[in-house]
């Protein structure tokens, strides 16, 4: 039966507060200084010293300044790095604003078919407020850029460089989104009135016409060929002419993109260990590649990314990186600030707590470059972020193990580190992935910046 908070209540929980230790002193603190300043553990700090017994060399970090687009930055991180040392090119990069446009053009397709699907639908239907809450983001996953480059290929950023609404994408965003929700509208309308799919189709095309040309006056239109044009550390000039971005991609990158697969950490009841996962309407290719996740153990996944950084290659993953961390300082750990202690009240929680309330998700995607292993256990991980060189230790953060195991959610690992009975469960499992709901923790998208 519900009950109202009564004044005798009050008075009982402020004589508590009068009578509790420290909170006089907890009070001054927390007011003067705000609650993390106030709570944050020095010792931490210096316990996260920036020195790793595993180490990959990956020069300056890049920026996504403010774009949303992590997922993108840290995946293209991930395949400029062998190509900078192969071709002795230090601080090259690949263009994210390339892979932007493809992705924005494609998420656009694919609210229109996912709308056009789910036309029988009222608006008031939980799938279709979702759908129409955000038809299209900066955010997104591994499998979709590994989807756009298999479509379109990639090419170096001095070909096709960021733009200011590429830099800066709010008005972008906004602009595509009313544009998108209004044709959503109109498509439902065509659907419902009984006109025939032809007739659908070809709005949806002239729609379309639409969205290419609101992408190319804001970020430019994607070349089809062009000149690799470069000098290399050691000042030779080269030039490649008249490449296509699937051949450069082919001849500079070559990353195998087919055997780099994610795996996950996901603890909840609903989603067993060793299971393959996708989520409804989580995508943005129409007959493209699918989002798939592989749920391992947290330990698991650990002992494959350290077997990838041994062997020199670095690991995408996607964390919660707003969780108990100090930008500036470039921290990561569940140990930095001890609200528990500043309020004497239990905050505590499970991973799996956290992803079934809401508390947690993954909505930040960076690289692990490095890991400190100590008695033959990790203690702390090297991380590239794509927040340009001024946070962290030029652009590095050092997270911690404990902060691994209560915020890292995902990870992509190369196919051939997975012992044979992941492998299997691999591969019988993406043919039918166990289907998960839209607004499942497993389908954030990385979107920080």
């Amino acid at each position: 039966m519900a009950k109202e908070i009564s004044s005798d209540i009050i008075a009982k929980f402020e004589n508590d507060l009068t009578n509790h230790p420290a909170a006089k002193v907890a009070s001054r603190a927390a007011q003067e200084n705000g609650i993390f300043k106030a709570s944050q553990d020095l010792q931490t700090k210096i316990d996260l010293d920036p020195t790793f017994s595993i180490e990959i060399d990956t020069g300056k970090p890049a920026d996504q300044k403010q774009s949303g687009r992590c997922w993108m930055f840290s995946a293209l991180n991930t395949m400029r790095h062998p190509l900078q040392k192969k071709f002795k090119l230090k601080d090259f990069e690949l263009s994210q604003n390339y892979t932007n446009f493809w992705d924005k053009f494609e998420k656009s397709n694919w609210f229109f078919e996912n709308v056009i699907a789910t036309a029988d639908k009222d608006l008031g239907d939980r799938k279709v407020s979702f759908l129409f809450a955000t038809p299209q983001q900066d955010g997104g996953q591994w499998d979709m850029l590994c989807g756009i480059i298999e479509k379109y290929g990639i090419v170096p950023k001095s070909v096709y460089p960021e733009t200011a609404n590429s830099n800066n994408s709010s008005a972008l965003n906004d602009t595509l989104n009313t544009l998108l929700r209004k044709d959503g509208l109109e498509l439902r309308k065509l659907v419902n009135d009984g006109k025939s799919k032809d007739e659908v189709e070809k709005r949806k095309e002239e729609m379309l016409n639409d969205v290419f040309r609101v992408l190319s006056i804001s970020l430019g239109v994607p070349p089809k060929k062009f000149n690799f044009e470069y000098r290399d550390d050691d000042k030779n000039y080269h030039i490649d002419k008249d490449i296509t971005p699937k051949e450069f991609f082919d001849k500079y990158v070559g990353m195998d993109l087919e055997n780099h697969i994610s795996t996950i950490n996901a603890p909840t009841a609903d989603k067993p260990f060793h299971k393959v996962f996708s989520v409804e309407y989580l995508g943005n290719i129409e007959g493209g590649r699918q989002v798939r996740h592989l749920n391992l153990k947290v330990d698991e996944m650990k002992d494959l990314i350290i077997k990838q950084l041994k062997s020199g290659e670095v690991v995408w993953f996607g964390s919660n990186v707003v969780k108990d961390s100090e930008r500036k300082a470039g921290l990561l750990d569940t140990a930095l600030y001890r609200r528990d202690e500043l309020f004497d009240v239990d905050f505590s929680m499970s991973k799996a707590e956290m992803l079934d309330s809401g508390e947690s998700m993954m909505d930040h995607a960076m690289v692990i470059t490095g890991v400190d292993i100590v008695d033959g256990k990790p203690t702390k991980w090297k991380i590239e972020n794509s927040w340009g060189d001024k946070p962290g230790f030029k652009g590095y953060f050092v997270m911690s193990d404990k902060w691994f195991d209560s915020f890292v959610y995902q990870a992509v690992i190369n196919k051939k580190f997975l012992p044979d009975d992941l492998k299997k469960a691999y591969d019988e499992g993406k043919k039918n992935p166990i289907q998960l709901l839209p607004w499942d923790p497993m389908g954030a998208l990385a979107f920080k910046y």
